[in-house]
């Protein structure tokens, strides 16, 4: 039950990765509650993923919404695409991502995609190792934009300068 709606509030803009529906037996029956798997983003380095679950779609992704806000990343930029090679993790999920041409576009799965386009990356090249599972694949993206320096950055941090 996966879908790409997209919204904007203010300046963010919100993708849908994922909605699960999880079933509890009771005694009249199923009951059903949601859980929404939102990518905040707004398109010029900062992005966020949330996680909101609630007997109804609509509010489950909101609590998603609310939840990505206040879980915000920099990412630094070099043009269009990242300044290095980085890989993420998370549980038994990696994500790998390497800088590209311009041109090139978002090479990427669809949780891996909407982080990136979320964060304003507009070429990249991505490879998704062991564990699909969304949720996963969303924080092994985040980890990886988290690991991210620009030259300027290193260059600080060690203390040389770098040719």
């Amino acid at each position: 039950m996966s879908s790409g709606r997209e919204q904007r509030s203010g300046e963010f803009s919100e993708r849908v990765v994922k909605v699960r529906r999880c079933a509890a037996v009771v005694k009249g029956g199923r009951r059903f509650s949601f859980a929404g798997l939102v990518v905040v983003g707004n398109g010029q380095g900062k992005v966020g993923w949330g996680y909101g679950k609630a007997n109804e779609v609509p509010p489950a992704v909101e609590k998603g919404i609310k939840d990505g806000m206040k879980n915000l990343v920099e990412v630094p930029l070099a043009g269009g695409t990242i300044p290095h090679r980085v890989v993420g993790v998370s549980g038994t999920s990696r994500v790998i991502m390497l800088p590209a041409n311009p041109g090139t576009g978002v090479i990427a799965g669809a949780s891996v995609r909407a982080v990136c386009e979320s964060a304003g990356i507009q070429d990249v090249l991505t490879k998704a190792q062991g564990s699909t599972n969304p949720l996963n694949l969303v924080k092994a993206a985040i980890d990886a934009l988290r690991q991210l320096r620009t030259r300027d950055e290193v260059e600080r941090l060690r203390g040389v300068t770098l040719s």
